[in-house]
């Protein structure tokens, strides 16, 4: 990230907006490093969604067990939302703002191998974005299907596929509030967490073996 004290107002008034986003609690949010030859300016942030933990809070001694418990919760699915700005505007974004993410899950392999897989993942860019109103244009990604299979000591593990999201699009404005709320719900639908926005399938959930 570029100077803050320096940073163009519309790139400080991005960065407010993003502050101001309110999102499913599931979602675990951070801030990364951003990549620093992309644009001038850049900040990333990094989602996981984890296993839900039990609905009711638990006191005393056992609350200390479920913390620790809590902790070893198995990741639904990750992701990585980076904002970039070029004061300059770039013709291949057609703007001074672009989003670029990426998200990750794994399913059970009889489901990954579902041939629509690929093209449910990238309906939810756009599905995502129109239920939060936010504005964008020159949306392009890939939706990629990896198989991992184990071997030798490890040939007990049931064959496994991760679904990834790479996708970039160009905000109408610095307001970029919806644009991330509509990113972490993206995150959760490929978690399989309900509900979903309406109008959109949630992808079959992996199996916890």
């Amino acid at each position: 990230m570029g100077d803050l004290a320096t940073a163009p107002h519309d790139f400080v008034e991005a960065l407010g907006a993003l502050r101001r986003a309110a999102l499913r609690p599931e979602v675990g949010l951070a801030e990364i490093p951003a990549p620093a030859n992309l644009a001038p300016y850049g900040v990333a942030l990094s989602a996981d969604v984890l296993e839900p933990v039990g609905p009711r809070p638990v006191h005393g001694p056992a609350a200390s067990f479920l913390r620790e418990a809590a902790e070893d919760r198995r990741e639904l699915a990750t992701g990585r939302f980076i904002l970039l700005h070029d004061p300059a505007g770039s013709p291949v974004w057609d703007g001074t703002f672009r989003i670029v993410t990426y998200i990750r899950a794994e399913l059970d392999a009889d489901m990954g191998n579902d041939e629509l897989v690929g093209t449910v993942a990238w309906t939810w860019l756009s599905d995502a974005l129109h239920e939060h109103h936010a504005l964008y244009s020159n949306a392009g990604g890939t939706a990629t299907r990896v198989l991992s299979e184990s071997f030798g000591t490890l040939s007990n593990r049931p064959d496994t596929i991760d679904i990834e999201l790479r996708a970039s699009w160009t905000p109408a404005t610095s307001d970029v509030t919806a644009h991330l709320e509509a990113w972490a719900d993206m995150v959760c639908a490929f978690a399989g967490l309900p509900p979903l926005p309406p109008g959109v399938t949630a992808l079959p959930r992996r199996r916890l073996n």
